[in-house]
């Protein structure tokens, strides 16, 4: 009668006091497990607080109770609890008490997803020892393990030797292979399935996906007896992936049901050839939509240099009405569409003000945002403390602090920095040159900066157009003029205005006025609606004492009503 009592009081709303009270007769009348299992049977959600409590009574348990530790550590592992879930099987086995099949399963679960090698092996030998070897789950959980751990050797092994086999110890045997990069073999599992689920097929065809084999992908999906969301999504993945984007769309359209994956992916996809109007198309006609959603939409804009649009779309995540809570991907996000409008003060009152109010704590990646931030502009010393908070310093991070010092001026700390990443053995990427370069033009290093544009081959990386014109600017600034102009010509790539501009900036330096009219000719034919490049000419023919080429060309840009481009920085963007 004690046991049906108490069940009807816990379904009942109770006061933190009368809950108190309520446990205490539990645990004196030995019903511990019967709050457990109420616990985690009446809470929908996974809550922080609720799991310390149940490791609270586990722990504090006379006698534990198999079944109770059992059920927390499902309930763990059904939440990503994976470290709570093999605590709660070690202490089992401190205690003397023999594990459940099921106990030994989700610790093996556990180790899985840890990666926990050493776990996963100390398991093995128990299930020996406790005589589980001829439990399909247990099994199936040990060669979980093993995929999981790369092992495909002993995965192999423990497969070969189950008694019984169900589609999931299939399925894991074929996602190993097809993880290892073994296709041949994953397709030698799925074809000898006894029984396949949407899963199998699933899987099947990821595993063409990822060799980029669209055409063997489509068939075994148009062969599928049944299609579920992933079904659909690691299709459109799959075309988003190899840039065909129409038939992405068109197998967008024909989903049954889409859901938020769905629509992230073909943002992204979006995103990535720059159709930015077709993104928020799709944004706008999803009708709730989650943080990531936003993420995703906020990140599109950003990634294409349309910062403004970030902020509006993040402000609206806020307003009451909308009332969606950002995370950390958000906020970093975020910070870095205000790095490209150099809004110093909104990047700042997230990092002091909106983070702290939230309980949003600093991880690696929000600080390198906020690091470039800072650095971009000009605020080096706080960019700095920042850095030095960093858990690990990655090539992102380098790169924030590199291309900052360099634009700002600090020369010497940017050389420093990257002969400390060089040291880390953390390779450089196209960005981190770019800062470099840029710092060792302020200081006129022409052998360094060549040595350093040279280098980039060392790291697999091709010079961009962007790299070229700053080589140009420092041979430019060094006066070895007609060395820029043979290195523009012994381009692999077209260059940009921008490089035939840092020549023709250099020529009006050093009234050049022979290469000054090369450069100022492929100027125009790059970009005829400039007049800066004209002016430059102009410039150049005054310094030499041409005063009727200086007005011949001056009036042509005034008659042609030519605009010329203004100088600017990220601040004056703050205030527009």
């Amino acid at each position: 009668m004690l046991v049906p009592k108490i069940t009807t009081l816990l379904n009942r709303s109770l006061t933190a006091k009368q809950l108190k009270q309520l446990h205490g007769f539990i645990l004196v009348h030995g019903l511990d497990g019967l709050i457990i299992r109420h616990l985690i049977t009446s809470q929908p959600n996974y809550s922080q607080t609720i799991a310390h409590y149940l490791q609270l009574i586990l722990h504090h348990s006379n006698q534990p109770d198999v079944d109770s530790a059992t059920s927390a550590m499902r309930y763990f592992c059904k939440h990503g609890g994976f470290h709570e879930a093999f605590s709660l099987y070690v202490g089992l086995q401190r205690s003397g008490v023999s594990p459940s099949t099921f106990a030994v399963a989700s610790a093996l679960k556990a180790c899985a997803r840890l990666g926990n090698r050493k776990g996963g092996i100390m398991i093995h030998g128990q299930v020996h020892r406790y005589g589980f070897c001829g439990d399909v789950y247990v099994e199936t959980a040990l060669v979980g393990v093993y995929v999981k751990l790369g092992d495909m050797e002993t995965a192999r092994k423990v497969f070969d030797e189950m008694s019984e086999r169900n589609v999931v110890s299939w399925n894991s045997m074929m996602d190993g292979y097809l993880r290892s990069g073994s296709l041949s073999m994953a397709e030698v599992f799925f074809n000898g399935m006894p029984d396949k689920d949407v899963v199998s097929w699933n899987s099947m065809v990821s595993g063409y996906l990822r060799t980029g084999d669209m055409e063997k992908a489509l068939r075994l999906f148009q062969e599928m007896p049944e299609r579920n969301q992933t079904s659909w999504n690691a299709m459109i993945s799959g075309y988003v992936e190899c840039g065909k984007l129409d038939l992405a769309r068109s197998f967008y359209n024909s989903m049954p049901q889409r859901n938020t994956i769905s629509c992230i992916t073909m943002i992204a996809g979006y995103s990535k050839c720059g159709d930015i109007v077709s993104a928020r198309e799709l944004f706008d006609e999803m009708g709730k939509k989650d943080h990531l959603l936003y993420n995703a939409m906020i990140t599109c804009y950003t990634k294409n240099s349309r910062p403004k649009e970030a902020l509006q779309l993040f402000d609206e995540m806020l307003q009451p009405n909308v009332n969606v809570q950002p995370d950390k991907m958000t906020l970093a996000t975020v910070i870095s569409a205000c790095s490209q409008l150099g809004d110093l003060s909104f990047g700042s009152w997230i990092y002091k003000l909106y983070m702290n109010q939230m309980g949003i704590t600093m991880d690696d990646h929000l600080c390198t945002a906020l690091i470039d931030l800072y650095a971009k502009c000009g605020s080096i010393d706080e960019a700095f403390k920042l850095f030095h908070k960093l858990h690990k310093k990655d090539v992102v991070a380098y790169t924030a602090m590199i291309l900052g010092c360099g634009i700002n001026g600090k020369e010497q700390i940017a050389i420093k920095l990257f002969d400390e990443m060089m040291e880390s053995k953390i390779r450089p990427n196209l960005v981190t040159f770019s800062g470099l370069l840029t710092a060792l033009s302020h200081v006129g290093m022409v052998e360094e900066s060549y040595h350093c544009f040279n280098s980039m081959k060392r790291y697999g990386l091709v010079p961009t157009p962007d790299h070229y014109s700053l080589m140009v600017e420092i041979l430019g600034r060094a006066g070895r003029l007609e060395e820029a102009h043979n290195l523009i010509k012994s381009m692999p790539m077209q260059p940009h205005g921008g490089v035939w501009g840092a020549l023709l900036l250099a020529c009006s330096t050093h009234n050049d006025v022979e290469l000054g009219e090369i450069a100022a000719k492929h100027c125009f034919e790059l970009e005829a609606d400039c007049s800066g490049y004209g002016s430059l000419l102009a410039n150049i023919y005054a310094g030499v004492g041409r005063w009727e080429d200086a007005k011949r060309l001056r009036k042509s840009i005034h008659e042609k009503g030519l605009v010329k481009v203004p100088g600017s920085s990220w601040m004056d963007h703050v205030h527009e």
